[in-house]
């Protein structure tokens, strides 16, 4: 359904967004906008903030944002049209009468008649000849067999397809494919007691019944026409979610046979296609994923979010494969995911990311790997806005998570998940490890791959500048001999170093106190580096997060362009210890203010560009002198 844009804007208009958010998150109000814990990651410092004004939102950890809409469908996993709805309905605003389904994932049922049963013929059955893989399989033997619990299917030979398609009596003509593939995952899950080599694979792996029922695992018959025959009316919903395939030679097949049948869900839990991987080793390929269809699209989806989700995981890793994801979880370990026979990509992290500020991704330690790690890295790079973690979990060569949880142990597995290294650590080691870093000709190397990598980063976040900041100081850059400064001497306004960096270095140390400083955009002239950072703050200062240390490193990472003749400034002018006491940071920062405000009035009334400016300069001047007086009076 369409809603026309002007009754959606009449609709966020007549609903307060601080209102909306308030129910659901504890706000404070913090200036001119609303404060709290982000719903949508794990935090302790409130950076998600809400403007009343704007009718917006947005998470300086995770990045969500959006209006009221947005909020309601991304905290409870709701579509629009649901969204528009109730939010209308609190409004008072009518929608347009309209049919909401949506008729992209219909399709039309055919009618088929019941066919009568044929008496069985008893045909001499010759054996069949079984792959020697499948025989090393059957042959061995397990002390526990966790399939006794599905000993109450019936037989498959008795297998009734129309118990599955009682969703579609009310509307016999027409089929969704969200039932459908409810329907056929419960067909594949009756036919894994049937095979005997799909039963033994799940056993060699050590999967209990348990997990094999908690994750829906079945088995897809070697039949070529197996779902044709079990769901005769809904070809057309087969075909268009592309389980069904036709021929050159006009017949139709089935995508997926003798395979064991992973359900892949969405992340409200339906299913929305299949993983199959073939029991025969000789076959390839080995892994068959369902086609991209109207409800399945294998590049914005993640194999186990919706598990994690519901387990409320708190640690998230991106793992390889299907059965590392659920080896993981029986071991206890939630939260684990894996892409769906895709590499990873901006999508994938940004959905991990809105779970959990703090991600790692696992890689082999091969070649192989450190290939994968590297172009993972730089899809990750332009995401890691201020706040976001990433870490690499290097896993042992020859070994996955499920096998290194095996053979090695759960304690094991959680040491080195544990100790897996920060991005800038692995960066630092991918980057170090093909040049000399004791030689100049290195670390430029070094520092000239690290540049490439750093232009990925966000422009306006702080990390940029401090992982360039961290490689110096691991290449050695920064060790030189420092002349210890008197507090009292640097306190004294003899020294050398002139007003304006004492007043850059203080907004860099304390953001907020461009309050004192900003009244000096109209009178600096603009080549002053002062005057450049004054038009970053004008810029971004509204922006700022509450937390003093976060908004810090935010305003580093906005003042980027000038990193050069920042550290140099912080550097010499001892800041840091100068304004230890936010009194003392406010009262020098009042200070340095008047000062340069005196000096540039003086400046601009020797050449003023008319009469009346030059009255005007004069009034300024002397309502600043009264004031430096009785400052200095007072002090």
């Amino acid at each position: 359904m369409a809603i026309p844009q002007h009754t959606i804007d009449q609709i966020l208009d007549r609903t307060d967004i601080v209102d909306l958010i308030g129910q659901r998150v504890k706000l404070k109000k913090t200036g001119r906008t609303y404060s709290g814990c982000c719903p949508f990651h794990q935090e302790k410092s409130p950076s998600f903030h809400v403007y009343r004004d704007k009718q917006y939102y947005h998470c300086f950890g995770c990045q969500a944002n959006g209006n009221a809409i947005r909020f309601l469908m991304d905290i409870d996993n709701r579509n629009f049209i649901d969204v528009m709805k109730e939010l209308s309905s609190h409004a008072g605003v009518e929608l347009p009468k309209d049919n909401f389904d949506n008729k992209k994932i219909s399709y039309k049922r055919e009618a088929v008649k019941p066919q009568p049963k044929a008496e069985p013929k008893s045909v001499e059955q010759k054996p069949k000849d079984v792959v020697q893989t499948k025989e090393q399989i059957n042959n061995q033997s397990f002390e526990i067999d966790p399939f006794e619990a599905f000993s109450q299917y019936p037989d498959p030979e008795d297998f009734d397809p129309t118990q599955f398609n009682q969703a579609f009596e009310q509307i016999p003509q027409d089929g969704n494919l969200y039932d459908l593939l409810e329907n056929i995952a419960q067909f594949y899950e009756k036919q894994l007691p049937s095979s005997k080599v799909a039963q033994n694979y799940f056993k060699h792996r050590g999967l209990s019944a348990d997990t094999i029922q908690y994750w829906r695992l079945g088995y897809a018959p070697e039949d070529w026409q197996h779902l044709e025959k079990a769901f005769p009316q809904d070809i057309e919903g087969l075909k268009l979610l592309g389980l069904i395939r036709t021929s050159d030679s006009g017949r139709d097949f089935d995508l997926l046979r003798d395979r064991v049948i992973f359900p892949i869900r969405d992340s409200k839990g339906r299913v929305v296609g299949f993983g199959g991987r073939a029991l025969n080793d000789e076959i390839k390929p080995k892994y068959i994923n369902s086609p991209d269809s109207e409800v399945f699209h294998k590049n914005q989806l993640l194999y186990g979010l919706y598990e994690g989700r519901k387990d409320r995981a708190q640690n998230w890793l991106m793992v390889e494969g299907y059965m590392d994801v659920i080896a993981l979880q029986q071991n206890g370990i939630s939260g684990a995911t894996a892409t769906l026979g895709t590499a990873s990509n901006a999508d994938h992290l940004n959905i991990l990311f809105k779970q959990n500020s703090q991600i790692t991704i696992a890689f082999d330690g091969d070649a192989a790997g450190q290939k994968a790690a590297r172009r993972t890295l730089e899809i990750a790079l332009p995401l890691l806005n201020d706040g976001r973690e990433l870490k690499f979990f290097v896993l042992p060569k020859e070994h996955d998570p499920d096998s290194l949880i095996r053979k090695e142990g759960l304690e094991t597995f959680h040491r080195i998940w544990q100790q897996s290294p920060l991005l800038s650590d692995f960066v630092f080691a991918l980057l170090s490890q093909n040049y000399d870093v004791t030689t100049p000709e290195g670390k430029s190397q070094v520092m000239a791959e690290l540049n490439q990598l750093t232009e990925l980063l966000p422009k306006q976040g702080s990390y940029r500048y401090l992982l360039r900041q961290f490689f110096k100081e691991k290449l050695g850059f920064n060790r030189k001999w420092q002349p210890q400064v008197s507090v009292d001497a640097s306190l004294s306004f003899n020294i050398r170093t002139k007003d304006e960096d004492f007043a850059v270095a203080i907004l860099m140390q304390h953001p907020f106190l461009y309050i004192h400083f900003e009244v000096l955009r109209a009178i600096i002239p603009n080549d002053e580096l002062l005057a450049q950072i004054l038009a970053v703050f004008d810029a971004v200062f509204d922006e700022l997060p509450d937390d003093q240390d976060l908004a810090t490193y935010y305003i580093l990472g906005a003042c980027g362009a000038y990193h050069l003749e920042l550290a140099e400034i912080m550097q010499r002018t001892n800041i840091q210890a100068l304004t230890e006491a936010p009194e003392l940071a406010d009262k020098l920062a009042s200070e340095y203010s008047l000062s340069l405000q005196e000096k540039y009035l003086k400046q601009k009334l020797k050449a003023p560009t008319s009469l009346s400016e030059s009255r005007n300069l004069r009034k300024q001047l002397n309502e600043l002198t009264k004031k430096i007086s009785l400052k200095l009076v007072h002090s």
